[in-house]
């Protein structure tokens, strides 16, 4: 099983999905965007926010690669901006090797 940083390393997406999640990014606020994508009160630790995005985008990637018609490239794009943030206070909240 390959671990969190290697899984965020090794996500690939089209360029138009990754770069509109690089935009959102900057706006990105946990406290009201995770707990609505994650549909929860107690929000989760970066890392376990971040595993649970991951599953929900890799639904929506399939649904995408489907071509279903329930699939939203809004929500798509919500969801990849969610995991660009998480990922960047992950590594501002880690300890700092000396």
């Amino acid at each position: 099983m390959l671990d969190l940083h290697t899984r965020l390393a090794t996500l690939k997406r089209p360029p138009l999905l990754a770069r509109a999640a690089r935009f959102g990014v900057d706006d990105y606020r946990r406290a009201v965007h995770l707990r609505r994508i994650l549909q929860c009160e107690a929000l989760p630790r970066h890392g376990n926010a971040i595993m649970q995005l991951m599953d929900i985008e890799a639904e929506l990637d399939a649904l995408r690669k489907d071509g279903a018609a329930s699939y939203r490239p809004g929500r798509h794009v919500e969801v990849l901006i969610a995991i660009l943030g998480e990922a960047h206070l992950l590594r501002a909240t880690a300890p700092q090797a000396v």
